[in-house]
């Protein structure tokens, strides 16, 4: 008998131990990691320099609370916001709060502009969070199957539809659009590359904010710092998590100009949020991202890997498109593939299935004999279904 709620369906195995970019079950068996806990563990399991921030912060100072200054989230932010070019961050424990606080500050942006019943547009496809307010966020109707009424100051446009935004220019209650760069939860949908572009200039022409969830894409996942950046813009919020911790649970809202200052006293808050060793570890993850060029290993790396697939997947029926960007990957097929789950799990490979889409996300240092392994498999099952 099981004592946990069944909002889970669980794989059947328990891993116990992780090492770099391979876990260890509870038999002994190890697996290749092609998933990172769904885009968390970037830096691979039980990375030394991390083990060694958790160890020492847990030695000095676990919690305090917000009502007192907390030294290493003052790094953390400064840290964050440079590298972002923003101004401001609000810490807290995951993407789904990072994204309610985008979604408040938007709120107040509102407030501030006496705007009444305001609204965000988001994408069909989207997934912003679990939580009431991003659930209804998200253009997705399975996550938000039975939790009617929505939050319902929502709109949901096509993903890459510039026209799609316009048509709402004339509304008076837009205030906000939220997208992620590129659409994860969604299957890896990589948007044209001058979309986030037409998109910010729409929002700087109508007083609207920019808010850029970066929850999955963000923290060298793609190849840069942050995707938005290869469109050389800069978001008026940012919203980060997943990877900023590396499996220690951090959330930031991060935001420039007039919506950093939207939050005041009494506004917000989380107790747990940024706390000392959070922090720590987060600050700790990004320098090892900056030591060990990482990034360049990122785009190194996915062109290997995409350039394998696509030469040894040409003449399979199945696969209708790869798409990628860094360490995002794709692989659309024409027909069903969830069986491929437990297949590859199997094979000692751990993977996901979006839709009709194998979905890629390992860990920013994989090599190429662990590519190698990756590919192998996942082509020796597609080839077989």
């Amino acid at each position: 008998m099981s004592y946990l709620m069944s909002n889970y369906a669980p794989l059947p195995v328990t891993f116990i131990k992780g090492n770099g970019c391979y876990l260890t079950d509870n038999n002994g068996l190890v697996y290749l990691d092609a998933l990172c806990g769904v885009a968390v563990t970037g830096l691979g399991h039980s990375h030394p320099k991390i083990s060694e921030a958790i160890q020492s912060q847990a030695q000095q100072l676990l919690h305090t609370s917000n009502w007192y200054h907390i030294q290493q989230q003052e790094i953390l932010a400064e840290t964050l916001c440079k590298l972002a070019d923003m101004d401001a961050a609000f810490f807290c424990n995951s993407g789904a709060e990072a994204n309610e606080a985008a979604i408040k500050i938007a709120r107040l942006h509102a407030c501030a502009n006496q705007i009444n019943e305001p609204i965000i547009l988001t994408a069909i496809q989207s997934f912003h969070g679990r939580t009431m307010a991003t659930l209804s966020a998200s253009g997705n109707s399975k996550v938000q199957a039975g939790f009617a009424p929505l939050v319902s100051e929502f709109i949901h446009v096509n993903f890459n539809d510039v026209e799609a935004i316009q048509k709402y220019e004339s509304n008076p209650r837009i205030v906000a659009i939220m997208l992620e760069p590129i659409q994860g939860e969604g299957g890896v949908i990589v948007p044209d590359a001058d979309y986030l572009n037409h998109v910010q200039e729409i929002c700087q022409k109508n007083n609207w904010l920019l808010i850029l969830d970066e929850v999955q894409s963000g923290i060298g996942r793609t190849g840069k710092m942050f995707a938005h950046q290869y469109n050389q813009i800069t978001p008026d919020i940012l919203t980060l998590a997943k990877g900023l911790g590396n499996g220690v649970p951090i959330g930031a809202c991060i935001a420039k100009g007039n919506a950093a200052k939207l939050l005041t006293p009494g506004t917000h808050g989380s107790t747990f949020g940024g706390n000392p060793l959070v922090c720590r570890v987060a600050s700790t993850v990004l320098d090892v991202i900056k030591q060990d060029n990482l990034l360049s290993n990122v785009n190194v790396m996915s062109d290997y890997i995409v350039s394998s697939f696509t030469e040894k997947l040409k003449t399979v029926d199945s696969v209708l498109e790869i798409r990628a960007k860094g360490l995002m990957i794709a692989i659309e097929l024409t027909k069903d593939c969830t069986q491929l789950l437990q297949q590859a799990l199997d094979k000692k490979l751990l993977i996901n299935i979006t839709g009709q889409s194998i979905r890629l996300l390992p860990p920013l240092i994989i090599n190429k004999e662990q590519a190698d392994e990756m590919i192998d498999i996942i082509c020796e099952l597609v080839s077989q279904l």
